[in-house]
């Protein structure tokens, strides 16, 4: 009996590793392709180059909003807001504060630093993009 216990848990153990390989999944935003690099201290990409600075790109659900949140430490976000991503004109924005993230449509806020819901219709944080900084390269994937 000890072996079938034993079995058992290696096969759920098992199956919640493979279970999660598949990538982060947003509770309302689609799941896009997303897979490319930049060079963050390239002229092209002048605001990445400090702390707090930030780019808008191409890809994903409604585009992507880069942001560098300290020297090694970069995050990225959809546009599409988790409230109404099926809206053409609901696409996200980077406050002049440059702290929060909303979308002018639904009025939604969320925190640049993790996504999360500050105010409005919104009840989901933003979905995310991996990021991998080496040093010289960026690369954003999901």
């Amino acid at each position: 009996m000890k072996k079938f216990w034993k079995f058992a848990l290696f096969i759920l153990i098992i199956a919640i590793l493979f279970g999660r390989c598949g990538g982060y999944e947003h509770e309302t935003i689609p799941n896009v392709r997303v897979n490319f690099t930049i060079y963050p201290d390239d002229v092209t990409y002048y605001n990445l180059n400090f702390i707090g600075g930030y780019e808008y790109f191409t890809g994903g659900v409604a585009g992507i909003i880069v942001y560098r949140i300290d020297m090694s430490t970069f995050i990225a976000f959809d546009r599409a807001c988790p409230y109404d991503w099926e809206e053409p004109k609901a696409w996200l924005w980077v406050e002049e504060s440059g702290l929060t993230i909303y979308d002018q449509h639904c009025g939604s806020r969320f925190n640049i630093l993790d996504g999360s819901v500050i105010n409005g219709p919104a009840k989901f944080p933003l979905k995310y993009y991996k990021t991998n900084y080496d040093g010289r390269r960026l690369r954003i994937h999901s």
